[in-house]
């Protein structure tokens, strides 16, 4: 997977890079610097002394040579780089190394396309809410009637196709449902990089992020920033062809840890027309 680093060792050291380039040396509490700087962001000695570690210990660090650096370690280093809470999580998965741990293999194999019936029967209980239960790689594996309709198209695509992933970025509804598109890309490869690393190495993972890097420049180039985020819960707003503008907030929960699946449910307040919108979309 060319360009692609997929639960390897140098995702470490292409996470901290990516970081510290975005990091203004001022914004760290250095002095300016006379002259021009030819790094963007912080340097690896600036990071280094700022964190309280040795230069060559970092370098290492990024270079992928130094395996499992101690929490305290890159807690120091992401107060460095100033990383967001998601992030910091993500860092500290990273130099878990889970690559190289003995029970990495039952965490890479191919996932399972089965739900629960009592995941599904919660599809049903939910109704007239949209609900739906994803896989680890956004694989569509379970929807309520609402669900379905909440993505025009997509029930135009065979069952095994259906990937809220693939839907954001190759289906040509989607730029036009999505009010604000390029944020819902970029938290779609945010979770995506986050997933790369919390199973390393998974097939499904790697078979749909190679495919969209293939189709979207867009998805290709938001790949390289590194960017990781937790979609635990959120607001989204459509422009859907059948009921118009409507505001949906949406809450993801585990419904099989080693599996990665999660239950989403979207839902509007009662009484606002968002929620007269949802009640048509799920008649």
């Amino acid at each position: 997977m060319s360009n692609v680093p997929v639960g390897n060792r140098t995702e470490l050291g292409d996470f901290l890079r990516s970081r510290r380039g975005r990091v203004a040396p001022q914004a760290a509490g250095l002095p300016p610097s006379a002259g021009r700087r030819r790094t963007a962001g912080l340097r690896r000695e600036e990071v280094a002394i700022l964190a309280g570690v040795s230069i060559e210990y970092y370098r290492r660090l990024e270079q992928g040579k130094q395996q499992r650096p101690s929490p305290a370690v890159l807690e120091a280093i992401g107060r460095v780089l100033k990383l967001t809470d998601d992030e910091r999580r993500h860092l500290a998965e990273l130099g878990r190394g889970r690559v190289s741990a003995p029970a990495a293999g039952a965490r890479t194999s191919q996932t399972s396309r089965a739900v629960r019936e009592e995941v599904r029967r919660m599809l049903s209980i939910a109704h007239p809410y949209p609900a739906c239960v994803l896989s680890r790689s956004s694989d569509l594996l379970a929807a309520n009637r609402g669900a379905l309709r909440l993505f025009p198209g997509i029930e135009d695509w065979p069952e095994h196709e259906r990937n809220t992933a693939r839907y954001a970025f190759a289906h040509p509804f989607a730029r036009e449902l999505y009010a604000d598109w390029e944020d819902v890309a970029h938290g779609v490869v945010a979770h995506l990089r986050a997933a790369v690393v919390v199973y390393p190495g998974a097939p499904d993972i790697r078979a749909i992020v190679d495919e969209l890097s293939r189709l979207s420049t867009v998805f290709a180039s938001l790949w390289q920033r590194y960017d990781v985020r937790a979609r635990t819960n959120g607001r989204k707003v459509y422009r859907h062809p059948e009921v118009g503008r409507l505001t949906l907030a949406y809450e993801a929960f585990d419904v099989a840890r080693s599996d990665g699946q999660r239950l989403v449910v979207y839902q509007a307040p009662p009484g606002t027309p968002d929620h007269e919108a949802l009640l048509r979309l799920s008649a």
